[in-house]
């Protein structure tokens, strides 16, 4: 496990310390959250390149050139606004803090601060030197203990936790739809190059289109199944009120489980059209100690 008792007369303090700055994880001028992991960056950029890819054959190969203008633009604006909310939702899953406990609080005088007593048992992360509030686990690649942590995600490269889970679902659901809809344009396309002629059904080559098509049908269903998955064990998840790593870890719930409504309200809100937007911050969440936040 990532923790170990501890007792207030042996505690000290870790790396990096308590109480100033921390600007680990952090970039442009510690405004913004961000993990510096190679192998996250190159999936966030291929994740963007697949967007794009597909913004130019929908947009260039199949609804530009098409001679039916009402199913065009109603085509064109359902697709460009799952595409911007979709980039919307993974920038924002992956400048968010997902819920960082703060580095190094484990010393005697912030643990007295907090209202523990001389002798009292509390869990403390050895990585971190973090005093651990409930359901927090430490994340090898973040390097920090994440409140409420789902798991780390390589494509929006960073943790799914507390604060960024909104965003993280809206991703996978986002791409999911436009996975969907792109599926059925490639379809209607292919229809409409088989009833009539290759040559004229597409700016491009036969060759080019027929690999501009199948390879855009790989990515719809690759990205569609994947997202689906993703997003049926997210709400499953948040509707049981158990995150991801706690279900791996089989963990027993040591806390006061919520019901269905109270779950997804911690994670959305209360119920609006704001469920929907990566732009607004759920309105109720569940309050914890000031010093399990990161400054």
């Amino acid at each position: 496990m990532n923790y170990s008792y501890t007792a207030l007369s042996t505690a000290h303090g870790g790396p990096g310390g308590f109480g100033g700055v921390d600007y680990h994880n952090r970039c442009c001028g510690n405004r913004t959250w961000c993990v510096k992991d190679i192998c996250g960056i190159v999936c966030v950029i291929m994740t963007w390149l697949l967007i794009l890819f597909a913004e130019f054959v929908v947009m260039r190969l199949i609804l530009l050139p098409s001679n039916y203008t009402v199913f065009s633009t109603i085509n064109m604006a359902i697709f460009q606004a799952l595409a911007f909310l979709a980039f919307a939702s993974h920038i924002r899953t992956m400048l968010s803090d997902p819920g960082a406990v703060p580095r190094g609080n484990a010393t005697k005088e912030m643990i007295e601060q907090m209202g523990y007593r001389e002798g009292q048992m509390f869990y403390k992360c050895p990585k971190c030197c973090s005093i651990k509030p409930d359901r927090a686990h430490h994340c090898s690649v973040c390097q920090r203990c994440i409140r409420k942590m789902d798991h780390h995600c390589p494509w929006v490269n960073n943790c799914v936790g507390e604060n960024n889970q909104k965003y993280f679902v809206l991703f996978t659901f986002y791409i999911a739809s436009i996975s969907v809809h792109t599926l059925f344009l490639v379809l209607t396309q292919f229809a409409e190059c088989v009833k009539n002629d290759w040559r004229t059904c597409s700016p491009y080559s036969p060759p080019a289109t027929i690999f501009l098509l199948l390879f855009l049908t790989f990515e719809g269903l690759m990205f569609g199944i994947f997202t689906i998955i993703m997003l049926a064990t997210q709400l499953t998840a948040i509707l049981n009120d158990q995150t991801g790593i706690e279900q791996l870890k089989k963990e027993e719930a040591r806390w006061a489980k919520k019901s269905r409504l109270k779950s997804i309200q911690s994670v959305f809100g209360r119920f609006s059209l704001a469920w929907f937007s990566p732009f607004t911050e759920p309105s109720c969440r569940k309050k914890f100690s000031p010093h399990f936040y990161s400054v």
